[in-house]
C-alpha cells in the first residue's frame, strides 16, 4: 500500500515517524493546500441501509455516463466493503508516488479507485477505525492524480457514519442518489438518507428502486417479490423524482460477477444517466 495512504492516519494508530497529514502525533506536521480535482460534476451514491444494490447502481450509472461520451471517473468510498473493481474486472493495483496516487482504468476509459486497488490480495479485510477510514476516503479526493472529468461517482458506504459524513462535508457534491428496495422499512430508511442530505445542504437527484420486481419468463407479468413497491409516494412527499425502479436482473449479475458490468443493457439507468447529464448540461 502506497506510504501517503499509509500515513492517512489516527493518532492512536500512527506507527511512522515521517511527516502524517492526518497525524496530530506530528507537532511539525503542516496543512499542504492542495489544488481540488477538476470535475465538472461529482453525484454521491447513498443508501440508508446494506444490501439494496448501491454498488450495482454506482458501477451501472458511471457506465451509461461514459456511453453517452463523458469523461467519467468512480471512487469506491465504501472502504470496508469493496466491489467496484470486481464488478468492473480491474485487477491491476494502483501506482504511486510519494505525493500523488494514480487512478487505474477500465476497459472503457472509466477511471476508477478504490482501496481494493492497493491491497495485496482482495479478500485482505480493512480493520481500521472511523477515523482512519474517512481519512483514507478524503486522500482518494485530493491525492489521486484524477484528470479533468466531466463526472464523477461516489459509491459511498451505507448509513449516516463518518464515511459518509467525511464525504458529505469534504467533498463538493453537486448532488446525491438514494438507492432503496420495495420493503416495509423502505420508508424510514429513504427518510434518513433524505434528511441527512437535507441538514447537509446536498441536492437529492432522485430515488432508485433496486429489485423492485421479478419479470416472468413465460408470460412477461410483474412479480414483487418484495412487496408492493412504495416510491412514488415517498418521492411525492419529498418532492423528488424517481429515476429507475429495476428488475431483479440474472443477466446483470452475472455479467457483473464476470467482471463485465461494462456491457450490461440497462435502458433505465441509460435514461437516468441522461437526464443527470441534460440538467447538469454535460450534453
Amino acid at each position: 500500500m502506497p506510504d501517503n495512504i499509509k500515513q492517512g492516519c489516527a493518532p492512536s494508530e500512527c506507527g511512522t515517524k515521517s511527516a502524517c497529514a492526518g497525524c496530530s502525533s506530528n507537532p511539525h506536521a503542516q496543512p499542504v493546500k492542495k489544488d481540488p480535482p477538476k470535475v465538472r460534476k461529482v453525484i454521491g451514491v447513498i443508501s440508508g441501509k446494506g444490501g439494496v444494490g448501491k454498488s450495482l447502481v454506482s458501477g451501472e450509472l458511471a457506465v451509461m455516463l461514459r456511453r453517452l461520451g463523458l469523461t467519467v471517473g468512480i471512487m469506491d468510498a465504501d472502504i470496508t466493503g469493496p466491489s467496484i473493481p470486481h464488478m468492473f474486472g480491474v485487477h491491476e493495483k494502483a501506482m504511486g508516488t510519494d505525493t500523488k496516487l494514480f487512478p487505474v482504468k477500465t476497459t472503457n476509459d472509466i477511471e476508477m479507485m478504490s482501496i481494493n486497488l492497493m491491497l495485496e490480495t482482495d479478500d485482505t479485510p480493512v480493520i481500521w477505525r472511523g477515523p482512519v477510514i474517512a481519512g483514507v476516503v478524503t486522500q482518494f479526493w485530493e491525492d489521486v492524480d484524477w484528470s479533468e472529468l466531466d463526472c464523477m461517482v461516489i459509491d459511498m458506504p451505507p448509513g449516516t457514519g463518518d464515511v459518509p459524513l467525511t464525504v458529505f462535508q469534504s467533498i463538493p457534491l453537486d448532488g446525491v442518489i438514494i438507492v432503496t428496495t420495495p420493503q416495509d422499512l423502505v420508508e424510514m430508511i429513504v427518510s434518513k438518507a433524505v434528511n441527512m442530505a437535507k441538514m447537509m445542504n446536498i441536492p437529492v437527484l432522485g430515488l432508485v428502486e433496486n429489485m423492485s420486481y421479478a419479470v416472468c419468463p413465460d408470460c412477461g407479468r410483474h412479480i414483487e417479490i418484495f412487496g408492493h413497491s412504495k416510491i412514488d409516494e415517498l418521492a411525492a412527499r419529498y418532492s423528488i423524482p424517481v429515476l429507475a425502479k429495476l428488475p431483479i436482473d440474472p443477466n446483470a449479475a452475472a455479467l457483473c460477477d464476470e467482471g463485465k458490468i461494462e456491457r450490461v443493457v440497462n435502458p433505465q439507468m441509460e435514461d437516468a444517466a441522461k437526464m443527470l447529464a441534460i440538467n447538469f448540461k454535460l450534453l
